[in-house]
């Protein structure tokens, strides 16, 4: 076991290195979560030999746990600080909630699909997150009773941004999130909530599986 752990911390030394520093990620509090972050208890125990490499793979049920940079990529760009309260969507296994956990005082993640929901709650406890909050619902509506936030980050590509979630960004709030058509390329979008305007740019392209439920992005 000893051996095991050592193996996967030296793995994501590399990933954090190799991956994220040697790019665009300069965080340095968020390389340092990616460091922290036992990715391979996040995935399947037939993908842990790939866990650490640059790459999503499948968590069941037709999702998938991003790559490490889109990861490092999105939560860098909302520039969390220890006091800031955080929403998720799409909660999948809960590997990006983990790392929003090394970085806010709360993070509330919403995810629609009950047996991943249920999967992430408990990973999570287990692993001692104790400020993530998992909830099973339709994430094109966000958490408003625990709204505003001050960052958003929705993991799934979504037509358009949902009016809900603008609503409960806090002023000054961040919000990345994919948008674009359903099976393509999508724009990753970075917004800004300023003297009550949401300001957008487009950051990056990207390839997400669709948001779904109210807000989900058509063919």
């Amino acid at each position: 076991m000893a051996d095991r752990d050592e193996s996967a911390k030296a793995a994501r030394w590399r990933m954090v290195e190799e991956q994220l520093r040697a790019r665009d990620i300069v965080d340095e509090r968020v390389l340092a979560a990616m460091e922290r972050v036992p990715r391979h208890l996040f995935v399947e125990s037939a993908l842990e030999y790939y866990a650490y490499e640059d790459r999503p793979l499948s968590i069941g049920m037709g999702q998938t746990i991003s790559q490490p940079y889109i990861v490092a990529l999105m939560i860098q760009l909302l520039r969390v600080q220890p006091s800031h309260r955080v929403l998720e969507i799409g909660t999948g296994s809960g590997y990006q909630a983990a790392i929003l956990a090394e970085l806010a005082t709360e993070v509330y993640t919403v995810e629609i699909i009950p047996s991943l929901a249920e999967e992430a709650y408990t990973r999570l406890k287990a692993l001692g997150y104790r400020n993530v909050h998992v909830q099973y619902g339709d994430g094109y509506e966000g958490w408003p009773e625990a709204a505003p936030f001050d960052g958003i980050v929705v993991a799934a590509g979504a037509p358009q941004i949902p009016l809900p979630l603008i609503e409960q960004l806090h002023e000054g709030g961040r919000m990345a999130i994919p948008v674009g058509i359903a099976r393509g390329t999508q724009d990753l979008i970075l917004g800004e909530k300023r003297e009550g305007k949401f300001l957008v740019r487009s950051v990056a392209p990207v390839v997400f599986v669709p948001l779904t439920g109210k807000g989900g992005a058509q063919d």
